[in-house]
């Protein structure tokens, strides 16, 4: 079994019906790309073709066939949408024709900046006159200068010098990332005797391989197995052709357009921002039809300004910031090209804000410029989020556990925090400070947990509240502990009774508030001890017999069994000392 498939091209034809695509790809490649025999029987490509060969230099290349009809647009936009690189065929005894124009808009659309052009059928017709005109057309597209070559399928003149061509387009290809995130758009689903469910698609980045899990709409499904070329592999890194044999689906739950994704790695959203690119139009399509690898969905159009549009999908699909869209309007026969802006968009309420929404896509930058200018409108965005959407982390972002925070907000919101806590003690002085929720509130941070990152010195976030050094008891209630303490410094054990707490004015929300600011410590029902009290219990036992008894350790502590009784229970809760079955005890 091969290790994976790394090293594979892939590549589409685009032109009109008839002019010798099928034909040029089983001259390439010695393989039938026509899938149905209605596809043979007419002589035309309905559905998507794929074969594949290895070139001399050992590249494999993977050549995805489209259709030429112009009653199969779709499919053709199917197969164009998730490969690199583009072969646009053109006969010469016919040229430049009306779906060679829709077919390389298309390519235009998609921004295809890599592509050669093979103009077929030269042994019936004078080939450079049309190398000429359709170069000179293609200079003005995406696609820019295209080198091209004359051949003929039939007597395989052009085929060598075709080949080099194609060894020199790949070789400019970008790398694509095989760690990434995948996304595999699906252009075939169908079954496999003892197999099950298979679907195939191109893998653009990332990397598959058998026992992988991958999200398939709302269902979690597990590859099963991998083949690329026609042979099973252990694993396909992109760039591929793959087929995929998925258990936990059944092939009726999978349509064309559906995408196999990593897990949390994609949004998916029915509300996108988007740039149209090119020339600008005078008349948008209120309802066009979008395409996005081998998706098509229908969609409503609202104009923001400028180039700027808004898109609300009549399905969500999973894309990310920097996605290509096309947009086809069926009444017109037009296709647009459109940049990906925002797959999580702010509503659009106030007068004029459609206008300023379009001002702030013009000005967003992309890269690491845009991901800043982005995090510094949502001020603050979990990290997993922000990369679904497609955006890297800014560098000068806080990262605070699985919160990203924009530049100086984490100082800015800090600032504040002294503000609210004085506030709150201000209307509870017997409470030390805000519990952490109530900062959340106060600051409108999507979670508490966010409150950590926010409290600095002398604040401190203390069992669940954030004190700081004023965080003082009233005075008079200061006065009372202070007596108490100093008393319970002479005789660790002399918990003052309840007559002698009242008669301080200590009452029951007093001491609790002693008790949170660390004064005294609580060891059970109406008794209070000085803080470390635990060591200095232990340390008076530790000569003692071991088991001993609570009568021994009374004795021990100098103290009464009003205090004895709760303080070992106290003890005992904490692990420092241990209750026997008889009732006796021993340090832990």
């Amino acid at each position: 079994m091969d290790v994976s498939t790394a090293g594979m091209d892939v590549i589409a034809t685009a032109g009109h019906v008839d002019h010798g695509k099928s034909a040029l790809v089983r001259a390439l490649t010695g393989m039938e790309p026509d899938r149905w025999a209605e596809e043979r029987r007419r002589g035309l490509t309905i559905d998507l073709g794929f074969a594949w060969t290895t070139l001399p230099s050992g590249r494999r290349l993977a050549v995805v066939d489209v259709p030429g009809h112009e009653r199969f647009v779709g499919n053709m936009l199917a197969g164009v949408g998730s490969v690199p690189a583009a072969l646009v065929v053109v006969a010469a005894d016919d040229g430049w024709s009306a779906q060679t124009a829709e077919h390389v808009a298309v390519l235009d659309a998609l921004g295809v900046r890599h592509a050669l052009l093979a103009v077929t059928k030269a042994d019936l017709a004078d080939p450079v006159p049309v190398l000429a005109d359709v170069r000179e057309r293609l200079a003005a597209t995406s696609m820019g200068q295209v080198p091209g070559v004359a051949v003929s399928a039939v007597t395989g003149a052009g085929l060598p010098e075709l080949t080099t061509a194609l060894e020199a387009l790949l070789g400019g290809l970008p790398a694509p990332d095989p760690a990434a995130a995948v996304r595999l758009w699906i252009d075939r689903a169908f079954t496999i005797r003892g197999a099950g469910t298979v679907v195939t698609g191109t893998l653009a980045a990332g990397t598959v391989a058998a026992g992988d899990r991958f999200l398939l709409g709302d269902r979690e499904v597990t590859v099963r197995g991998v083949q690329s070329l026609g042979a099973a592999v252990d694993r396909a890194a992109a760039t591929a052709r793959v087929a995929l044999n998925l258990r936990g689906i059944a092939v009726e739950e999978i349509s064309r357009g559906d995408a196999l994704l990593t897990p949390s790695a994609f949004r998916r959203t029915e509300v996108v921002d988007v740039t149209l690119t090119g020339d600008p139009v005078d008349r948008l399509p209120a309802e066009p039809v979008v395409h996005v690898g081998s998706a098509t969905v229908g969609a409503r159009l609202r104009p923001l300004d400028g180039a700027a549009v808004r898109l609300r999908l009549d399905r969500p699909l999973p894309l990310r910031v920097g996605d290509r869209l096309l947009l086809r309007d069926p009444g017109a026969r037009r296709v647009l090209g459109a940049d990906v802006r925002d797959v999580d968009p702010p509503e659009l309420h106030r007068r004029g804000a459609a206008r300023q929404r379009a001002a702030d896509l013009a000005a967003q930058p992309g890269g690491a410029d845009g991901a800043a200018a982005d995090l510094a409108r949502r001020r603050i965005v979990r990290a997993a989020d922000f990369a679904a959407m497609g955006w890297p982390v800014p560098a000068e972002a806080t990262v605070h556990g699985p919160w990203l925070l924009t530049a100086g907000l984490a100082d800015e919101l800090a600032g504040r925090v002294p503000d609210v806590v004085g506030r709150y003690r201000r209307l509870r002085p017997l409470e030390p400070g805000p519990p952490a929720e109530v900062v959340r509130r106060a600051l409108d941070l999507p979670d508490a947990d966010l409150v950590p990152a926010l409290v600095r010195a002398p604040l401190a976030l203390r069992e669940g509240r954030v004190v700081d050094g004023a965080a003082d008891l009233p005075p008079a209630v200061q006065r009372a502990v202070d007596a108490i303490r100093a008393r319970l410094a002479a005789d660790p054990f002399a918990a003052p009774e309840a007559p002698e707490l009242v008669a301080a004015g200590l009452g029951a929300r007093e001491l609790a508030a002693a008790a949170r600011s660390g004064q005294l410590v609580r060891v059970g029902e109406g008794v209070y001890l000085a803080p470390g009290i635990d060591a200095v219990a232990r340390a008076r036992l530790v000569d003692l017999p071991q088991p001993f008894t609570l009568s021994q350790a009374r004795q021990a502590w100098g103290t009464s069994r009003r205090v004895a009784v709760p303080l070992m229970e106290w003890l005992d809760a904490r692990g420092v000392t241990t209750r026997l079955p008889d009732n006796t005890r021993r340090l832990g």
